[in-house]
C-alpha cells in the first residue's frame, strides 16, 4: 500500500483528507505536533508527533513507510491573528514549510499537494473568482500561502516534484458519523460558532460587520463541505503522481451571507442563534466566491455535498454529539 505523508493530518481538514485517502487505498501517515490538531482524529493510519520544521522526524517517516507523496495542510489559519502576529505566521507557514519541501525534494517524493487559500486574491475585483484573478492578499495569512505556492513553482522549475495548490474558499461541515468535525481552539469560523450559540454553550455569535457592500450588509463567502475538499485532495494527488502540476480553486460558485448562515443554522437546529453585531475584522473582504470551473475540467472534481443546508446539517450533528 502506497503511503502518503499528511502534514497537519490531525486537524479538521487533515483528518477528513486521511479518511478520503484510506478510502482510496492509500495509507495516510499523519505528521502533526498536535498544537492545533487532535490525537483522536488520527484514525486511518499512523501518527508522527512532530512539527514539520523537524527534518529528522520527516526523514524518519521516509525511512519507515513507502511514502509516494505529501499533502501539506500544516500551518496557522486565522486571518485576524495573522494581522496581530505576522511573524508567527511567517515562521509557521513559510519557514517550517521550507524544511518540509526541502526534505520532500531530497527524498525524491513524487507529488506535493498544498493547502492554499482564497485569501491569496485579497479584495476581489470580480465575482466569481477564477485562478487568473490578480493575486493581492490583504493579510499575512494570504501572503504566506502565496509565498509557498511560489516556492513550489520554483522548486518544480529546478527539477523538483510535480505539485498542486488547492485554493480553498470556506471549508465547513463534518463527518460526524466517523467522529471528526470542526473543533478549533479558539474557534473563529462562522458555522461552528453559530452552532455553539444555538447550543447556548458559548457567548452570542459576533457578526463581524453589517456595513459591507452586499445585499444584507454582511460578508458573503463560498462554503464547501470538508468531505468534498478531501475528495479534491485525492484527485489532485493522483494527478501529481501522473506528473501534472496546477492551481485550482475549491468552491461551489455560490455565495452565502453571514445572515443566511445564521438563518440556516436556526432552521436546521430548531433553535434561535443569538448574535450581536461587532466591528469588521481586520483583513476581511466583502465577498469571496469561487469560479470552480478549472477544478472540474482539470481534476474532474465538483462539490457534490456542499449545499449550505447539507453542510450545516452535518456540522450541527457533530456539535450536538460533542455536547452530549
Amino acid at each position: 500500500m502506497d503511503a502518503i505523508l499528511v502534514a497537519g493530518g490531525a486537524g479538521f481538514i487533515g483528518a477528513h483528507v486521511c479518511r478520503a485517502l484510506a478510502n482510496a487505498g492509500f495509507l495516510p501517515v499523519a505528521i502533526d505536533d498536535l498544537s492545533a490538531g487532535k490525537r483522536e482524529f488520527v484514525k486511518w493510519g499512523p501518527l508522527v508527533e512532530a512539527n514539520i520544521a523537524d527534518a529528522s522526524s520527516i526523514d524518519a517517516a521516509f525511512a519507515k513507510w513507502p511514502i509516494k507523496g505529501c499533502i501539506h495542510l500544516a500551518g496557522s489559519i486565522e486571518v485576524g491573528r495573522s494581522m496581530r502576529e505576522p511573524l508567527a505566521f511567517w515562521r509557521n507557514n513559510v519557514s517550517a514549510s521550507l524544511t518540509l519541501i526541502e526534505r520532500l525534494a531530497a527524498a525524491s517524493i513524487g507529488a506535493i499537494v498544498f493547502s492554499s487559500t482564497a485569501a491569496v486574491y485579497g479584495a476581489a475585483g470580480s465575482s466569481p473568482i477564477a485562478e487568473s484573478h490578480p493575486l493581492q492578499p490583504t493579510n499575512p495569512y494570504g501572503e504566506t500561502k502565496l509565498a509557498i505556492e511560489r516556492v513550489l513553482g520554483a522548486v518544480r522549475a529546478a527539477g523538483g516534484p510535480p505539485w498542486m495548490a488547492l485554493r480553498y474558499f470556506n471549508a465547513a461541515g463534518a463527518a460526524f458519523a466517523d467522529g471528526i468535525g470542526e473543533a478549533h481552539e479558539p474557534e473563529t469560523h462562522l458555522i461552528p460558532l453559530a452552532c455553539h450559540a444555538a447550543l447556548s454553550s458559548k457567548p452570542p455569535l459576533s457578526v463581524m460587520g453589517d456595513d459591507y457592500d452586499t445585499p444584507d450588509g454582511t460578508a458573503i463567502r463560498d462554503y464547501v463541505h470538508v468531505a468534498d475538499l478531501a475528495d479534491a485532495h485525492v484527485a489532485a494527488l493522483q494527478a501529481c503522481i501522473e506528473g501534472r502540476s496546477g492551481i485550482y480553486n475549491l468552491g461551489t460558485g455560490v455565495g452565502h451571507s453571514v445572515r443566511e448562515v445564521i438563518e440556516t443554522v436556526s432552521r436546521i437546529s430548531g433553535r434561535d442563534v443569538p448574535y450581536r453585531v461587532a466591528a469588521r475584522r481586520a483583513g476581511d473582504v466583502a465577498r469571496l466566491v469561487a469560479d470552480p470551473g478549472a477544478a472540474a475540467q482539470g481534476l474532474g472534481w465538483r462539490a457534490r455535498r456542499s449545499a449550505l443546508s447539507e453542510i450545516v446539517n452535518d456540522a450541527w450533528h457533530w456539535h450536538l454529539c460533542q455536547k452530549k
